[in-house]
């Protein structure tokens, strides 16, 4: 998992990104909201870690921005701050969740965890892209009007790309974000799965694209 820290100060964020990497994710630090904005326009997470209060801009205003680009990756927002007025001006600006400072790092990760799932799960379709749908209330594949049938990793696996439309997606990653950090990364399990979501496409299958020595990506256009 890729993991954006905005946080300015650097104890807490280092507490942070150290646990983080821990575990086994991809932890990157700004310590103010533009330059967090800025690594955003650049780069894909898939979560955000957003301290409140910053120097410069504030979280909440960080927030705002980021959803008015159109970016709706998970942001779960760190504050010493317990007043309620914070937490409800914070979700109504596009925060997913809150957690108070201090805070255990169990939490931390299960929130995270759980943002994640989410986001994967419930994958947005684009518009007109309607031959390929991932209902999100069914969490089932629909290709051309008919439903496919998927196993819980062929389902998050698509959801995982539909996410991330356009863009490449290593095999570590994916193996990270579908299957956690005891697989094997040497395995083909990967490749095994995108070719069976390829033959569960039918002739969409060329959305699927191989991209050499590194990984794959969802396009829409194919």
């Amino acid at each position: 998992m890729n993991i954006l820290v905005i946080e300015d100060e650097d104890r807490v964020a280092d507490f942070i990104c150290r646990g983080l990497r821990g575990e086994g994710w991809c932890a990157t630090h700004c310590a103010d909201g533009e330059s967090g904005l800025a690594m955003l326009r650049d780069n894909v997470f898939d979560v955000v870690l957003l301290d409140i209060v910053l120097p410069g801009i504030s979280g909440h205003e960080v927030c705002s921005r980021l959803r008015a680009t159109g970016n709706h990756v998970p942001v779960l927002m760190l504050t010493a701050l317990d007043a309620i007025d914070e937490k409800v001006a914070g979700l109504r600006r596009g925060a997913d969740d809150y957690l108070s400072k201090p805070f255990s790092f169990d939490e931390l990760i299960a929130r995270i965890e759980a943002l994640h799932r989410r986001a994967a799960a419930f994958a947005p379709s684009e518009p007109g892209a309607d031959d390929v749908l991932f209902n999100r209330d069914a969490l089932c594949l629909m290709v051309a009007g008919e439903v496919v049938e998927l196993s819980t990793r062929e389902r998050d696996l698509m959801a995982l790309l539909l996410a991330n439309r356009g863009r490449v997606l290593s095999r570590e990653r994916i193996l990270s974000s579908v299957w956690g950090l005891n697989e094997d990364p040497m395995t083909n399990t990967v490749d095994v799965y995108i070719a069976r979501l390829r033959k569960k496409l039918g002739r969409y299958s060329c959305r699927i694209t191989t991209v050499r020595g590194t990984g794959y990506r969802y396009d829409d256009s194919r």
